[in-house]
């Protein structure tokens, strides 16, 4: 995995961008993901954790 930083738009003298991180299939199919569901995320040195927002 790597993050990617991806264009958004343009306003003005700013440019904007969304970061981006392809999680693999078989961890999402292992951490009971699904389509659609909402996640929280919290950062720490050196680590993101996300968990699904209930």
């Amino acid at each position: 995995m790597k993050v990617q930083r991806q264009f958004v738009n343009k306003r003005g003298d700013k440019s904007y961008y969304k970061y981006v991180i392809v999680v693999p299939p078989e961890l999402i199919k292992e951490a009971g993901f699904k389509e659609g569901d909402k996640l929280e995320a919290e950062a720490k040195k050196g680590e993101i954790k996300l968990k699904r927002k209930i």
